[in-house]
């Protein structure tokens, strides 16, 4: 039997063209969730290997829908090999039912994991270099500083009460009470 396997990884994606692909190709059961890559912990995933049986063959429409590290993807093969199943990725073209697909998948996979790392390492290095001319990331802040230091003043010497001077300022009080915390 042929069954797909569809994944995005946020709530606002969709998996319609993944599944239209799967059943192009013949799929006749296809599962489908909304979960990282990243993560193990993946219901439909689990539910998928732990029905496979001999002969069956698990489809993707493209390899990182299975798993976004090389060690994962190959625990994952793994699972599926244990149980007399075959992995087909139909946008790389990847059938480990034969010797050359199952070392092509292991070095798509190689690819995908580096890719996946140079984008950490070029996402922390230009946080880094922002930071450095001064820039941070983040929400702006509510309150200028004049206006901090006008609370904190309200606030210490007892002319107005945490909430007063948040709804002076249209804040939240919790942003009047972490700029007491901060300032102390």
């Amino acid at each position: 039997m042929l069954i797909g396997y569809a994944r995005v990884s946020t709530q606002d994606q969709d998996t319609a063209a993944q599944i239209g692909a799967l059943t192009s190709a013949g799929c006749e059961l296809i599962f489908q969730e909304k979960a990282s890559g990243g993560r193990w912990d993946r219901p439909e995933l689990h539910r998928l290997l732990g029905q496979l049986r001999k002969g069956d063959i698990v489809a993707v429409w493209k390899l990182d829908r299975l798993s976004r590290s090389l060690k994962d993807l190959l625990l994952t093969l793994e699972k599926i090999e244990e149980a007399g199943a075959d992995f087909q990725s139909l946008t790389e073209a990847i059938d480990t039912s034969t010797p050359a697909g199952r070392m092509m998948m292991q070095i798509v996979g190689s690819f995908a994991e580096f890719e996946r790392a140079m984008l950490r390492e070029r996402t922390k290095n230009g946080l880094e270099a922002a930071r450095q001319e001064g820039r941070i990331g983040g929400r702006r802040p509510k309150l200028t500083p004049q206006q901090q230091k006008e609370i904190i003043t309200f606030v210490t010497s007892g002319q107005k009460t945490g909430a007063d001077a948040a709804r002076l300022f249209q804040v939240h009080p919790s942003t009047v009470v972490r700029l007491l915390a901060k300032n102390r």
